[in-house]
């Protein structure tokens, strides 16, 4: 097995630890929290199921790109389960039961989300693209859901061992994932460096920091929900991404160095736009308390 095909499985694995961790800290009503909130969910799906690829077309149909990093922007489109931003969120003031229940919420939609929305970009763009909804259901069940509510469980049964291993299990999942990282870069540096220059950093970062603002649009007018839906519409789950990519293009090698790229510029450039929002606020949130 070379790394190109164990990629998708050190993410599942990685991402997975992350969720169990975020579940250590949780509760079952933290989880269901946007099911009975309507209103919210509606919400978050516009802003990450039914935006982003259309955002995604619009920039594969406009600019001139190299076809792996059109693949990537659709797949990446289409896989709106946010494995990372929950414990972002939850540093920028997010509340456990909007983050956890957003995260919950896309995974169950995402089972049947992922292929009806690849059916209707197949039918716009006439490129052929599959994903059976039991190849979904795998993989966010394995790496988001299962982890999850699994554990939820151990904090309701052993709320001081949750605790003490929640720490410790958060720093081995991001040194793994820290080292697939920088080992696929490493393999395909050359391939990719090419790249660099010719627009593909900059779609990317475009897709990431639309994702952003369009969380932030949708997010309504409480600040915490804003915050945690900007950093997941701009997320996307790479496991997902990289497995729509491979099933549906094979021949595609730069593809999932193209997703670990994106995991990076999704990363920084939300973070760039929320410190940058943050301090354009503070001046009038000044002029307020001055003028009060």
């Amino acid at each position: 097995m070379n790394l190109h095909s164990l990629m998708p499985i050190v993410f599942t694995v990685s991402l997975g630890l992350f969720v169990f961790t975020l579940g250590l800290q949780a509760t079952f009503a933290d989880a269901t929290f946007l099911f009975r909130h309507p209103r919210l969910l509606i919400r978050g799906c516009l802003s990450m199921i039914v935006i982003m690829p259309i955002v995604a077309l619009i920039i594969v149909l406009v600019f001139h790109l190299n076809p792996a990093v059109k693949i990537v922007l659709v797949a990446l489109s289409v896989s709106p389960v946010p494995p990372f931003f929950p414990k972002k969120a939850l540093k920028a003031g997010g509340k456990e039961n909007y983050t956890i229940g957003l995260l919950v919420a896309t995974v169950v939609l995402a089972i049947v989300s992922i292929p009806l929305t690849m059916e209707i970009l197949e039918k716009v763009t006439g490129v052929p693209l599959h994903m059976s909804p039991m190849s979904v259901a795998t993989i966010v069940l394995k790496s988001a859901l299962a982890p999850l509510l699994m554990g939820i469980a151990v904090r309701t049964v052993a709320s001081s061992f949750a605790d003490r291993v929640t720490k410790p299990i958060a720093i081995f999942a991001g040194v793994l994932l820290i080292l697939v990282l920088v080992l696929v870069l490493f393999g395909s540096v050359r391939a990719v460096l090419p790249l660099v220059g010719d627009g593909t950093l900059l779609s990317l970062a475009a897709f990431a920091l639309i994702g952003y603002f369009v969380g932030y649009l949708f997010g309504g007018p409480n600040p915490e929900q804003r915050s945690v839906l900007s950093l997941a519409t701009a997320s996307r789950h790479p496991a997902i991404a990289v497995a729509i990519a491979h099933a549906n293009f094979p021949d595609q090698k730069l593809t999932g160095p193209l997703v670990v790229i994106y995991l990076i510029v999704s990363g920084v450039v939300p973070a760039l736009a929320s410190k940058l929002m943050s301090k354009a606020k503070t001046p009038v949130e000044g002029e307020r308390q001055v003028a009060g």
